[in-house]
């Protein structure tokens, strides 16, 4: 679980029950929210009287789904204390080696008869970076359980797609357009709050296209009042069509509690990803290859521009489309493909919801002139890359929040170290020469030996006993077979800056 204040949306892990009969054989079976089946059940336009028909239509199909993790622990509360050693352990303290379950709740839906099942990848994600997920239980509303497999998962978009097998004919929605949302439209919202059950709350849509200020390539929801809360994550956002219109995502909440400050990944993001991880499926996105900020007013009054309108080009990289395509940092995008670039239809957005090779049209401003030009869309990078290559020397933890981290767990079990690969952006960042390999470190244990002997952010490890190390999957290994040989230390070439490089001991920490 995430929570923040202001425009930060916190993710929810959370659960839905139920599940509808199968209506007839699989040749016939439909929707339960097909057009022609909620004829009868869905309200006349307007408030209805009642959300009892469509709920008891709609709630079937919505499933509660379990996943158990095997989260790895420190197990000595005196490490790095002086009295580190005093109970049996001389070598810096038994940090690492012991084990605990977790547990944790989420909602989805279920989209085809034979049980395909639509959720956040936060819920069926583990936890942190010291946790591996072992099992996914689909429940359905009479208590039936089914382990589930993992189809696919996006973490950019936060969609992951399960499946269940049955002996039956499972009940199933379908998604619809949210393209059509207004603001005002009356939502059902389904799930599994606080491991309640399932749960039905209605409101109304109060935004679309909401821009939380997150940043990347989906940071566009559909926002209501509708009360979601811990445990609604992955179920569905309803119209009163009984089309899924949205996914429930997120909330924005000083409490950890419901405000009537909730959002969902609309239908028209959704459905090309599930599509996408249904077949098994890698999700590519485009890519232009350039750093950008907001237009401030600040900034809009100094270029002599509009605020809200366009986005500025703080740097090009190398190699990619916008590059080959001529455009430079200072520039300030204003439309891309036809579409104009504003706080609630960013570039990001524009541009990673288009195909990897499109060639593409780009309006900007360059020193008070229109100029066009057509760049050709490279592949997106994943998440991790990209937070590397805006790696920030300053922040705390820029890995901390990141599922799916560069960081090896090896690494990070024996060292106390959580480190991302040395990119040319980087180096320059941390002011190490461009040519320099290596991996970057870029959260500390304090507590650990490495810590004591001076490794710290921003200091990069070039070699492990000898051997260069250049990703973090080869420091990974070079520690696991340190570990294999009995070590009880490693040997670590480190670079902090413009300094020469340096050989340092440091110890293992324990299992």
């Amino acid at each position: 679980m995430r929570y923040a204040y202001g425009i930060s949306a916190a993710l929810l892990l959370a659960g839905g029950a139920a599940a509808l009969t199968g209506i007839g054989s699989a040749g016939a079976q439909v929707a339960a929210n097909d057009s022609q089946v909620m004829r009868a059940a869905a309200p006349r336009p307007g408030a209805p009287m009642s959300f009892a028909d469509l709920t008891e239509q709609l709630q079937p199909a919505v499933v509660n789904i379990s996943t158990t993790q095997r989260v790895r622990v420190r197990n000595n509360p005196f490490a790095g204390t002086p009295f580190d050693g005093l109970f049996g352990n001389r070598r810096g303290g038994n940090n690492g080696g012991q084990t605990r379950q977790a547990q944790s709740l989420g909602s989805g839906f279920i989209i085809s008869a034979d049980g395909y099942v639509v959720t956040n990848n936060h819920v069926v994600a583990p936890g942190n970076r010291n946790a591996t997920i072992e099992t996914i239980t689909v429940i359905m509303p009479d208590r039936t359980e089914y382990e589930a497999t993992l189809v696919g998962r996006d973490a950019a978009s936060d969609i992951a797609v399960l499946k269940i097998n049955a002996d039956k004919d499972l009940p199933f929605v379908k998604f619809g357009d949210s393209n059509g949302a207004r603001v005002g439209d009356w939502v059902i919202a389904i799930g599994n709050p606080f491991g309640l059950g399932g749960t039905v709350t209605t409101g109304i849509l109060s935004a679309i296209h909401r821009n939380t200020g997150q940043g990347g390539a989906y940071d566009r929801f559909l926002q209501t009042d509708a009360s979601i809360n811990r445990g609604n994550s992955g179920g569905p956002m309803f119209d009163l069509n009984g089309n899924v219109i949205g996914i429930n995502n997120a909330i924005i909440s000083p409490t950890g509690g419901n405000v009537g400050i909730g959002f969902a990944i609309p239908a028209e993001v959704a459905v090309p990803i599930v599509n996408t991880l249904r077949k098994g499926e890698k999700v590519e996105r485009g890519y232009l290859g350039v750093q950008i900020s907001p237009l401030t007013e600040d900034l809009a009054d100094s270029l002599g521009l509009q605020k809200n309108r366009g986005e500025f080009v703080q740097r090009v990289e190398p190699g990619e489309g916008a590059s080959k395509a001529g455009i430079q940092a200072g520039d300030v995008i204003v439309k891309v493909n036809g579409q104009v670039v504003t706080p609630d239809q960013t570039l990001s957005y524009l541009v990673a919801n288009l195909p990897v090779g499109t060639k593409v049209p780009i309006e900007l401003l360059r020193d008070g002139k229109t100029v066009k030009v057509n760049a050709t869309l490279g592949e997106r990078p994943s998440e991790e890359e990209l937070a590397a290559s805006s790696f920030d020397p300053d922040a705390e933890d820029p890995m901390g929040t990141d599922e799916d981290g560069a960081s090896a767990e090896a690494t990070a079990e024996a060292l106390g170290l959580s480190v991302v690969d040395l990119t040319p952006a980087i180096a320059r960042q941390i002011r190490v020469p461009s040519s320099q390999k290596g991996v970057v470190v870029s959260t500390v244990d304090p507590n650990s030996d490495a810590a004591r002997k001076g490794i710290r952010r921003t200091t990069v490890i070039i070699s492990v006993n000898r051997r260069p190390v250049n990703t973090a999957s080869d420091l990974d290994k070079a520690i696991s077979a340190a570990k294999r040989s009995n070590r009880e230390a490693v040997l670590l070439q480190v670079r902090q800056g413009s300094r020469d490089p340096r050989f340092v001991g440091v110890r293992l920490n324990d299992e």
